[in-house]
């Protein structure tokens, strides 16, 4: 698939259809103290050669010694070499909506494997074909849950990412709904005590991480029993979705609606973004589901085919029913991880998960060797906070050491005292035994 810049030809016909008399023209509106009228001041072209070798150079700056100890939501993995090869592939090369199913199976055939393993990964019956982002999918389960129930409050956990309860409360603001946050415990885990006051018949959601902010795999089956009693929606969050190869499918612990990201899967860290998000629930809730759903369907010779449906969308004919604005989604970074997951298998998902519990257990008695002990003592995955007595400066200090040693905990938390010396750290399949037993080490000084 190649793009062809216009020609000089082509540029005049255009403007001769449209009665513009040159291009200049077509920029009126914009105010004559804003037009940029000198050249911009960038580097003069180069050929192929120069700029490979100039690349080389950037590129030669960065340090890249060993993979970072930073999870917080973007977790360090590795990518299998297919996936890249995969996505280079002319007819992936948009990511936008395959409006025309005649022409568009391959992509639609991959959406619908996407669905597929969301739904095997939560437990629940239906998923759509992607979402922006985990931190997106959170909110719009959150109004989602609004229009299910008729109610106007929200009740988060604290130990949710804390980016994500920002995106929500962005989202909540033009409706007017209800945000009240609950506290967490000693263990990690969700106040349990403070969830049950808080939700009430007024409550819409009830939503939890799993593993939450802090890696701890939190209360789920309990707290979806006081939202069950409510009549409140359960939604899990989940932006560690390797964790799904060894935990409990969410769907199975009681969650309505689960939701996060995928960028475990096929997206490598690339300075934050961009990864797709997955949203799952329940069949009887699939009328109010945001986005798009990629359906199986068979032709008039009875050839089995895939097409899009029950889009509710503001674009469509049916704007009025829209249940989001969800447009083009990161149908690339989806399909990254559906070749991800379709290369892995289930065993393979399995073995992945294991070795990443297995890794964390190794850094969490490095640690302790060390004298670092646990911030939480609620039960983990492949992520964890230990005291390191002032979590900043080891992070700034091992800074300085081309070293990336975790994200301290007080920076979205300054409220709470005890989050001083927390310093939240991930250790995947990329961290060796001996790389682990260095960093502990390093922390130590």
């Amino acid at each position: 698939m190649r793009y062809h810049p216009h020609t000089p030809e082509d540029v005049r016909q255009m403007l001769e259809a449209i009665g513009a008399p040159s291009l200049e023209s077509l920029f009126r509106s914009i105010p004559e103290g804003l037009r940029l009228r000198r050249p911009l001041d960038v580097p003069a072209a180069a050929d192929e050669i120069a700029l490979l070798a100039e690349l080389s150079r950037l590129a030669a700056r960065n340090r890249v010694e060993h993979p970072p100890f930073v999870g917080a939501g973007a977790y360090p993995h590795h990518v299998p070499p297919a996936v890249d090869q995969l996505l280079l592939r002319g007819e992936f090369f948009t990511a936008y909506t395959p409006y025309q199913p005649e022409v568009s199976q391959g992509t639609l055939q991959a959406l619908f494997e996407w669905q597929t393993f969301v739904t095997l990964l939560t437990g629940l019956e239906v998923s759509n074909a992607s979402m922006y982002d985990g931190a997106t999918a959170m909110a719009e389960a959150a109004l989602m849950a609004t229009r299910l129930t008729d109610r106007s409050k929200v009740v988060v956990s604290a130990a949710v990412h804390p980016s994500y309860r920002a995106v929500l409360a962005t989202y909540l603001v033009s409706t007017g709904d209800e945000i009240v946050t609950v506290p967490y415990g000693d263990d990690g885990r969700t106040d349990l005590q403070a969830l049950a006051q808080a939700v009430d018949g007024k409550t819409a959601a009830v939503i939890l991480g799993y593993p939450n902010f802090f890696g701890v795999v939190d209360a789920l089956p309990e707290a979806a029993a006081l939202a069950r009693k409510a009549g409140a929606v359960t939604v899990s969050v989940t932006s560690e979705a390797v964790a799904l190869g060894l935990l409990e499918a969410p769907g199975k612990l009681g969650a309505d609606v689960a939701v996060g990201t995928m960028q475990s899967f096929g997206a490598g860290l690339q300075f934050g973004g961009p990864a797709a998000g997955f949203l799952a629930l329940r069949q009887d809730a699939i009328r109010q589901m945001p986005g798009r759903v990629c359906g199986a369907t068979v032709d008039k010779q009875g050839r089995r085919g895939f097409v899009l449906t029950l889009s509710t969308r503001e674009q469509h004919i049916r704007r009025e029913k829209a249940t989001s604005n969800i447009c083009t989604n990161a149908g690339l970074m989806a399909l990254a991880a559906t070749i991800h997951l379709s290369l892995l298998g289930k065993k393979g998902l399995h073995q992945l998960a294991r070795v990443n519990f297995e890794r964390a257990r190794l850094l969490r008695d490095a640690m302790q060797r060390q004298g670092f002990g646990l911030r939480f003592t609620g039960p983990t995955f492949n992520e964890m906070a230990f005291e390191v007595g002032d979590a900043a400066a080891v992070v700034a200090r091992l800074a300085k050491q081309g070293v990336a040693a975790g994200a301290p905990l007080a920076r979205w938390y300054p409220q709470d005292a005890r989050m001083k010396g927390a310093l939240l750290c991930v250790a995947t399949e990329l961290h060796t035994p001996e790389l682990i037993e260095l960093f502990a080490r390093s922390v130590k000084g």
